[in-house]
C-alpha cells in the first residue's frame, strides 16, 4: 500500500512539473521577444503599401508651426514675399537704409525735388512745409548723419496689393540750426545726438516699377 501511495504521489509530481515547465517555458520564450511597438510594424509582415486613393498619403504633410503661429513681422513678409516674387528681404532693408540717408540730407539741404522722388504726397508735403517755414525765416541747417546705429523691421503687411514695411532706425545725428546771419540758435555739430525713427515705406506689388516710397514717418 505504501509503495502504490508512492508511486501515484511521484506520478503527481512529474505531470505538476511537466504543467509548471510548459507554463513557464513558453512565458520565458515571450519574454526574450521584442515588443512590438505602435510604431512598429509586426515581424515578418511586410508593410502595406498605400493605396493610390489614400487621402491621408497622398496629402503632404503639414507643416509643425503654421503660419497663424507666426510672428506678426514674420506673417507680413511672407506675404509680401508671396505677392512679389522679386522681393528679397537683404536687399529691401539696404534700399531702406540708403534711402533715409538720402532723405534727411534733402530735407536739411531743402532739395525738394529728390524728396518728391522719394516720398509720397503726404510725407513730402510734410516736408516741404517745414522746408518753407525755415526759408521765410532765413534759417538753415547743418546737420550730419553720422552713423546708423540700427535697421531693423518694425512691422510689415499686405493690404491688397500695397506693401508696407516699417523700419526702425536708430542713428546718431549732429545738427545745427543758424539764422538769417550764420548765428546758432540750435543745436551743436559736436553732440551727436540718439535719434530713433520708424518710417513706413510702401510699395503697390503689382506695379511694375520696383521702388519703394516713403508714406509715414514717426519717432520710435
Amino acid at each position: 500500500m505504501v509503495v502504490v501511495e508512492i508511486v501515484i504521489l511521484a506520478m503527481i509530481a512529474a505531470f505538476l512539473g511537466l504543467r509548471l515547465y510548459s507554463v513557464l517555458g513558453r512565458r520565458a520564450e515571450h519574454e526574450e521577444e521584442s515588443i512590438p511597438t505602435r510604431f512598429d510594424a509586426p515581424k515578418g509582415d511586410a508593410p502595406k503599401a498605400a493605396t493610390p486613393a489614400s487621402p491621408a498619403v497622398l496629402a503632404p504633410a503639414r507643416p509643425v508651426e503654421m503660419d497663424g503661429a507666426l510672428p506678426a513681422v514674420e506673417r507680413g513678409v511672407r506675404a509680401i514675399a508671396a505677392a512679389d516674387r522679386s522681393f528679397d528681404i537683404t536687399s529691401f532693408l539696404a534700399g531702406a537704409k540708403g534711402a533715409y540717408g538720402m532723405v534727411l540730407e534733402a530735407f536739411w539741404n531743402g532739395d525738394r525735388a529728390t524728396l518728391r522722388e522719394l516720398c509720397d504726397d503726404d510725407v513730402y508735403a510734410s516736408f516741404d512745409g517745414a522746408i518753407t517755414l525755415r526759408e521765410e525765416a532765413g534759417e538753415t541747417l547743418d546737420s550730419k548723419l553720422i552713423r546708423v546705429e540700427e535697421s531693423r523691421i518694425h512691422s510689415a503687411s499686405l493690404d491688397g496689393k500695397i506693401a508696407r514695411i516699417a523700419v526702425l532706425f536708430v542713428s546718431d545725428i549732429a545738427s545745427v540750426t543758424r539764422d538769417k546771419d550764420g548765428n546758432v540758435v540750435a543745436g551743436s555739430l559736436n553732440d551727436a545726438i540718439e535719434s530713433r525713427d520708424i518710417w513706413t515705406f510702401s510699395r503697390d506689388v503689382s506695379s511694375a516699377s520696383p521702388d519703394w516710397v516713403l508714406d509715414e514717418t514717426d519717432q520710435g
